[in-house]
């Protein structure tokens, strides 16, 4: 009975494997052809801190050394509203200054989620709260940002949330509610007509429908070495360039609504950060090599503008170990 099954589905086996690898050979085909790319970068004060430097320091050097047009900054719930009900825009209003003086565009993130790790960033003061009784200080917050900043010459686009329809939760991120997102995108609408939304996803692991039909533009990331939950380093080299590009069309997004927000050009840490993981061991998932394949790679996915993940390990590589070549590669596709 198994035999004459497998007799009957063979065929329909064999015409699928042959369509599969006729779509994978032409994403392949369609991976050569180059779109002119504007480049970006996105900054971090935390993460800088992290790495032992001067936040302020780093992130005028890369104003006025790097020179970007585009920079991706992020407005952290948990910075701004440390107290219930009392906000600081201090750092945020530093960040857009000094952005606007060099005339720099900048994509404000702004949520429960933003970039860099541990991804959600919820006060302390909202840990007991429900995720019902949060909501109405999460859009107090979003709010307050909103108007504080829609006016600002330095802004260019919002992002509401960071990849907020990931499947899998990381991070300190049990307590975000993705059923709010959409909710928090129409306030964001509602209060600033005039700047459109980017809404970003995983490059590698999502399909980006949610995403795409959420915002005005589509920002994916872009990682090609890192290390696997399992502890071993994971290469997407497999992955043809046009995948991105027929993923963004299909979704309806051209070349000018599909970004890049997040292009791997740091090392993958699994654990720690440059501080306590030795060179050898950061060299496994981006070095110069590799670097000036990934700038390659991405000028041949489709997208009209990439933003650099990293340039603070750029600068303390260049300050720390008196190792320039990253910095020096950046400014000059920059």
């Amino acid at each position: 009975m198994l035999k004459k099954v497998i007799k009957k589905l063979l065929p329909l086996i064999l015409i699928m494997v042959f369509l599969f690898l006729v779509f994978y050979v032409g994403l392949w085909l369609v991976s050569f052809k180059q779109y002119p790319v504007n480049f970006g970068v996105n900054f971090s004060p935390e993460y800088a801190r992290s790495l032992g430097l001067d936040w302020k320091q780093v992130y005028n050097y890369i104003l006025t050394d790097l020179k970007p047009d585009y920079i991706r900054l992020s407005a952290p719930w948990n910075e701004i509203e440390k107290e219930k009900g009392q906000y600081n825009y201090e750092d945020i209003d530093y960040l857009l200054s000094r952005a606007n003086e060099n005339s720099t565009k900048v994509t404000l993130v702004i949520g429960q989620k933003v970039p860099r790790w541990p991804e959600c960033f919820f006060p302390e003061w909202s840990d007991n709260l429900s995720l019902i009784d949060r909501e109405p200080f999460l859009f107090s917050y979003l709010e307050e940002t909103v108007k504080r900043y829609r006016n600002d010459p330095a802004l260019e686009y919002w992002q509401v949330e960071n990849e907020p329809f990931i499947k899998f939760r990381f991070g300190e991120c049990e307590r975000f509610n993705v059923d709010s997102v959409q909710n928090e995108v129409d306030l964001v609408r509602s209060l600033d007509p005039d700047h459109k939304i980017i809404m970003t996803d995983s490059g590698e692991i999502s399909l980006w429908y949610r995403a795409s039909k959420t915002g005005d533009i589509l920002g994916a990331t872009l990682y090609r070495v890192v290390y696997s939950r399992f502890g071993f380093v994971w290469h997407y080299s497999y992955l043809p360039a046009g995948l991105y590009k027929f993923k963004a069309r299909i979704l309806g997004k051209d070349y000018n609504n599909f970004f890049i927000s997040e292009l791997q050009a740091e090392p993958w840490f699994k654990n720690g950060n440059a501080l306590t993981n030795s060179i050898p061991k950061q060299e496994k998932t981006m070095n110069v090599k590799s670097l000036e394949s990934i700038i390659s790679y991405t000028q041949k996915v489709g997208a009209s503008r990439v933003y650099f993940w990293g340039v603070e390990w750029w600068y303390w590589m260049k300050e720390s170990k008196n190792d320039s070549r990253y910095w020096d590669m950046g400014k000059m596709v920059i």
